[in-house]
């Protein structure tokens, strides 16, 4: 484990990713996911709209390998045009 992380690797870590409700929004939140963490399974993913409709949480649990792994995945989807916020 390296000196300025506080996570063990490997290790399951949730992402939560805001954007505007958009019918193709978690089918391409899943495919940048797929591109930095393979074996991630889309069959757990959980969506909430928001209480008034215009916009939709999706929340993806990722086998975290390497701090490395998660910044790139975070640059990928903070960077992303329907992505708003990613916690």
């Amino acid at each position: 484990m390296s000196e300025d992380s506080l996570i063990e690797y490997p290790s399951d870590f949730p992402i939560k990713i805001m954007g505007a409700a958009h019918p193709e929004f978690a089918q391409t939140i899943l495919e940048v996911v797929l591109q930095h963490a393979p074996d991630f399974d889309a069959a757990t993913m959980e969506m909430r709209p928001s209480s008034a409709g215009n916009y939709l949480s999706v929340t993806c649990t990722v086998r975290a390998t390497s701090r490395e792994q998660l910044d790139n995945l975070y640059r990928a989807l903070t960077s992303h045009a329907m992505v708003k916020m990613v916690l």
